[in-house]
């Protein structure tokens, strides 16, 4: 009798086993710092966390990561390095994420880098460009699959190159170049490419300054290039400085041929129209790519969709007709770590602790057009001088023509024939 009791109790005692349901998967924190406030935020920062924020949320609608829902713990860097290095150990040791992701300013980005990886926590950079993050540091728990400065650099200085004897009338060597730039590690970084392409390429370089971007006067900058009268201006700054100098460019009649800015406030536009109008029609920008600008042809099947989804989130939260790439910085760096590297982590090295998440990094191999931004992403390893940071990635040179947004190199992805001199009329035009 006890016998038979016992064999019915067990058979109970399973069923209701069998019914209970399992332990839900736990949530994946991810700690998002982006300058909600502040002069970063106009200059691209809060269309970046836009981005980002699509991106987990599109992820949680589909049910999460391998059951793992993905929780946001948003923090405002308030576009403040001390505030932003504060909410990256805040949201690490008390709110207890698993990871860092987000940042825009390079100035945040490289000593937050070092502090995190010191610490052996994991951090994804979305937006941050500043090579010196990565150079010669050696990080292991840090990647960025967003381009780094010294290609920014580059690709303006190569643009010119190849269209100085077609568009300038000008042989190269006497192509006349003036760099300015703020004085932190993104505009430092982006002037040493700018310098190094450039001569390289046998351009003179007239003249090159850096500046506070908090300054409230360049005026004494303007007057310099008035005297140096180069052809192109290479120009990296945020918002405000940026409004400065174009204010004071005009006021002091500084004329160009062309002027590029490399990505920050040069990468919106629509800031940009709404001060200047059509002032700034014409201008160039160096950044990675707007997704909704590329041929949907030229990617991984379904990323076109993946692009249209995004844009139509993006204006229905914003409101804005133009969706600037700071948007598919924030949204694409999201989808990647989402979509390629936590999958990994969670299925093949058994979570998503900054060892696993290491690891799966390192294995990320995503070719060329696999990316809503076209280029791929492979890290470069440990003991590279660059370890940590996508060897595949490239960003383009886009020219606003009556605020739409064109393609004008690499040639094989370009959308328009750039224009280049600045034709007769225009409020800068020689």
């Amino acid at each position: 009798m006890l016998r038979a009791l016992s064999a019915g109790s067990a058979g109970a005692l399973l069923a209701l086993l069998l019914a209970a349901p399992l332990p839900a998967a736990a949530d994946v924190k991810i700690g998002v710092i982006y300058d909600q406030t502040g002069p970063f935020a106009a200059g691209g920062s809060k269309a970046a966390a836009i981005g980002n924020k699509i991106a987990i949320d599109m992820i949680n609608e589909k049910g999460g990561v391998g059951g793992h829902k993905i929780i946001a713990v948003e923090a405002d860097a308030q576009s403040k390095t001390d505030v932003a290095i504060n909410e990256a150990e805040r949201l690490l040791n008390d709110a207890k994420v698993d990871l860092l992701m987000g940042v825009y300013s390079s100035a945040h980005c490289v000593p937050m880098a070092a502090k995190v990886d010191a610490a052996k926590k994991f951090m994804w950079a979305n937006v941050c460009v500043a090579s010196a993050v990565f150079k010669d540091k050696n990080l292991q728990y840090v990647f960025r699959p967003q381009v780094h400065s010294d290609q920014f650099g580059e690709a303006s200085c190569s643009f010119i190159a190849e269209n100085a004897k077609a568009k300038l009338k000008k042989d190269v060597k006497g192509i006349k170049v003036a760099i300015i730039h703020e004085d932190g590690p993104y505009g430092v970084g982006v002037a040493m490419g700018n310098e190094a392409k450039c001569k390289e390429l046998g351009m003179q370089i007239v003249h090159k300054e850096g500046y506070a971007a908090t300054s409230t006067d360049l005026s004494a900058l303007v007057t310099k290039l008035r005297r140096a009268q180069p052809d192109v201006i290479l120009h990296t700054g945020y918002n405000p400085d940026i409004t400065l100098f174009l204010r004071q460019a005009k006021e002091a009649g500084l004329k160009w041929s062309a002027l590029i800015g490399h990505g920050a406030g040069y990468g919106q536009i629509d800031k940009l129209i709404e001060t200047f109008k059509d002032d700034v029609n014409l201008v160039y920008n160096v950044d990675p790519v707007a997704a909704q600008l590329l041929d949907a042809k030229s990617l991984k099947p379904g990323l076109g969709d993946l692009t249209a989804e995004m844009v139509k989130r993006y204006k229905a939260a914003t409101g804005a007709s133009q969706v600037p790439p700071h948007a598919s910085m924030g949204f694409n760096q999201a989808w990647i770590f989402l979509s390629d590297v936590l999958p990994r982590a969670i299925k093949k090295h058994g979570g998503f602790d900054p060892e696993a998440l290491r690891k799966a990094a390192l294995e990320t191999d995503i070719p060329e057009g696999g990316t809503v931004q076209g280029y791929g992403v492979k890290f470069f390893p440990p003991g590279h001088k660059m370890a940590g940071q996508n060897e595949r990635s490239s960003p383009v040179v886009m020219q606003y023509i009556k605020g739409e947004t064109k393609i004008a190199w690499p040639n094989a992805l370009r959308t328009i024939d750039p224009v280049l001199p600045l034709p007769p009329g225009h409020a800068y035009a020689r």
